[in-house]
């Protein structure tokens, strides 16, 4: 692809498709939105999506293999020029990565019409595609550390094969859910644990002196091991005593790792804060899921720990930041910026107290789904004129 080829479409609007991160984290917000309060509808009514997955298996592919790989690739889309000190992906190619993304999703709801195998090729083609884009510009840059993260990327595409498989052929798609959730959970320890302590140090030193976040280390490197082979353990006997210790040793470690942080100094900053939040979730949902392999509690409270809470709001804190930072504003939350925050925080939050109290399951869950999809609609609404205009200083 030449520097030509990767032009900004010289059309009105035409800012929202000069940067990865304009479109896919718009739009991905609006997605996430409007598919939870679908999937709430569906589960007070009893209803379901004219789709060859059950409505349960449609709302938790759309959230893990819809909505996350959107923002997923609008983050390396940005990351990777940063990386590579290439220009980035821009213009019609990106426009025409962005209508294969909506494709997958127009696919999935009308599987039933299509076919599932249909359905499945054009979802599965748009994460093969990303990761073909994102080797050619790590190779092309000689930014050979940063391929690690394609690995990540390319077992979230085998996840969402197996998930499609797994819903045509057994009916409802478990080992699909666990290796993609999975995924996405060793993404934000890897790239988390890098920029939740970076960012924090940042801010932190140009404030009093004290103490500061922990530097990348051995410890940090064997607790992203361990808790790699908590996940694989999970994948393979969710409901098991190795697991639940394998688990759990991994939450210890990700726990430790998270108080080395010195999250509790970055109280005035809500933009920084709200990182140390999302990074809470993690070792919350070793825990949890430990003791539900042990058969304590049910499996969707740490499921939702891990979903709803660390991917939910990771993803929030991320948006809300790079799309300040990567159009020349400040990077300081507003009140409103803020109350997204609160909301898909409390969100995650009732979620998973609905799970551990069935007597107030379905009122927390719908509390939960409202609040949460408030959040992300509340960031379209309020980021969507800045992520559809050009950069302060930009004609």
């Amino acid at each position: 692809m030449t520097d030509v080829d990767r032009q900004p479409i010289r059309l009105p609007g035409s800012a929202l498709f000069s940067y990865g991160f304009r479109p896919f984290f718009l739009f991905g917000a609006i997605y996430a939105g409007l598919a939870v309060l679908l999937w709430l509808h569906l589960f007070r009514t009893g209803g379901n999506v004219e789709t060859r997955f059950h409505s349960l298996d449609w709302h938790v592919h759309e959230m893990l293999y819809g909505f996350v790989p959107a923002i997923v690739t609008g983050f390396l889309l940005t990351a990777i020029p940063n990386w590579t000190k290439r220009l980035p992906v821009r213009g019609l190619p990106l426009f025409a990565l962005f209508l294969l993304w909506v494709a997958g999703r127009v696919a999935v709801f009308n599987s039933a019409q299509i076919g599932w195998a249909t359905a499945a090729a054009i979802d599965v083609a748009f994460l093969l595609v990303v990761a073909a884009v994102a080797v050619r510009e790590i190779v092309a840059g000689q930014n050979w550390r940063n391929l690690r993260v394609i690995g990540v990327v390319s077992v979230l595409t085998a996840g969402n094969l197996i998930f499609h498989l797994e819903a045509h052929y057994r009916g409802s798609a478990d080992f699909g859910t666990r290796i993609g959730l999975s995924a996405v959970i060793l993404l934000i320890s890897l790239v988390g644990g890098r920029i939740v302590p970076s960012f924090t140090h940042n801010w932190l030193a140009r404030q009093s002196a004290g103490r500061m976040p922990a530097s990348f280390g051995r410890f940090d490197a064997a607790s992203i091991v361990i808790s790699l082979f908590a996940l694989i353990a999970w994948i393979m006997q969710p409901a098991s005593t190795v697991t639940a210790f394998a688990l759990l040793a991994g939450g210890i470690a990700q726990g430790w790792r998270f108080l080395r942080w010195a999250g509790e100094r970055a109280a005035r900053a809500p933009i920084v804060l709200v990182l140390h939040a999302a990074y809470a979730f993690i070792p919350l949902g070793f825990v949890l899921l430990a003791f539900s392999a042990l058969g304590e509690i049910p499996r969707s409270a740490g499921i939702h720990a891990w979903t709803a809470g660390a991917t939910g709001t990771m993803i929030l804190a991320v948006m809300t930041r790079a799309s300040l930072g990567h159009t020349g504003r400040a990077l300081v939350a507003s009140p409103a910026v803020q109350a997204i925050y609160l909301a898909v925080i409390m969100g995650a939050l009732f979620r998973i107290l609905g799970s551990l109290m069935p007597e107030w399951n379905v009122a927390l869950l719908t509390a939960s789904g409202v609040i949460w999809s408030g959040g992300f609609l509340g960031f379209a609404l309020v980021y969507g004129p800045i992520l559809c205009s050009p950069a302060v200083g930009e004609g």
